[in-house]
């Protein structure tokens, strides 16, 4: 049942009556845009990062990661290694100069069925931050949903007490998984789930109630509180403002500045829709997920696997490129 708006809508921007019931984070690699929205949290992916790299103001942190890479590599594949690493971390730098809170970032993508290399970068990321006197607690290591990188995240989780979120996740099976698995954090795709809709199903519009990202995420708030589950849910990937305002009061959303942009240029009332009060009132089964269970499910589940596939090979292409580009201003 939703629950009445927010006292301040008469005066207050929808962005900040949003602010008021759920944890607002940028998902963006533009520092600007974070200083002009001022979120609690960032997130940053290769994707968000290879946009930003492209922009001037951003030059100066391409040529530190080069030079670090050229000093670090002995072949020049080390070096270019050793440069995006110095780049994610850089950025992750400048942003935690801007947020309170915490910054994602994402261990790369052609890691996602390995679990030991999955720890073994995001350990590294850790202690690089460290080096730049940013603690653990402030950094989020993000892994695909994947039966490794889930793995890799409890393991790390439990025994280095480094605190993960896992993203390109689309289906209930990921969602029980992660929060066996004691993860911090997760990232439902709101979108790319309604494009995978949008695009084999019969009907192309749906209302934002009704929208099956929405959907999703709602059934995943729903069992994590339901059945007391400490990991918390990120709504990500918005194709609307709609979408952003149904899930009104989940854990956190990650939105883009597009958005931000939009929900701060209204008064419009936000309507909470998710609280932990309401979830428990629920009937739910719980589920019990081994890796048998994950797989059968995963692969039942034609959307997620579809989506969660061609999430994976979209960020390695993104990264690929990073490299690219790293590898030009190295010669």
């Amino acid at each position: 049942m939703s629950e009445s708006p927010s006292k301040k809508s008469k005066m207050a921007s929808s962005l900040d009556q949003l602010k008021d019931m759920t944890v607002v984070v940028a998902d963006t690699g533009d520092f600007e845009a974070m200083k002009k929205y001022k979120p609690t949290d960032a997130t940053t992916n290769p994707s968000l990062i290879l946009q930003a790299a492209n922009m001037p103001q951003y030059a100066s942190l391409i040529t530190d990661a080069v030079e670090y890479g050229k000093k670090k590599g002995s072949t020049s594949g080390e070096q270019v290694s050793r440069a995006m690493d110095r780049l994610f971390v850089l950025f992750g730098c400048e942003i935690l100069k801007i947020v309170p809170g915490r910054v994602s970032i994402e261990v790369d993508a052609r890691l996602s069925f390995d679990k030991e290399a999955s720890i073994n970068k995001a350990r590294k990321f850790v202690s690089m931050f460290a080096a730049e006197g940013y603690d653990k607690e402030r950094i989020l290591i993000k892994l695909a949903s994947t039966w490794e990188g889930i793995q890799a995240a409890k393991e790390l989780e439990e025994e280095h007490g480094i605190h993960c979120n896992l993203t390109l996740l689309f289906g209930f099976a990921q969602a029980v998984a992660c929060a066996e698995a004691g993860v911090t954090l997760i990232s439902p795709f709101v979108g790319r789930i309604l494009d995978w809709y949008v695009a084999n199903t019969d009907q192309k519009t749906f209302e934002p109630e009704d929208d099956p990202g929405v959907k999703s995420v709602t059934k995943i708030y729903n069992y994590y509180k339901k059945f007391g589950y400490k990991t918390v849910v990120m709504g990500a990937s918005f194709r609307n403002a709609g979408e952003i305002r149904a899930l009104a009061g989940c854990d956190l959303l990650t939105i883009g500045p597009k958005f931000l942009e939009e929900l701060q240029n209204t008064t419009e009332p936000v309507v909470q829709h998710l609280s932990e009060a309401s979830a428990k009132k629920h009937d739910l089964e719980k589920v019990e997920m081994t890796e048998a269970n994950f797989r059968w499910e995963l692969n039942e589940d034609q959307m997620a696997t579809d989506k969660l596939s061609e999430g994976i090979r979209k960020f390695a292409v993104d990264a690929v490129k990073l490299e690219k580009m790293l590898l030009e201003k190295m010669k």
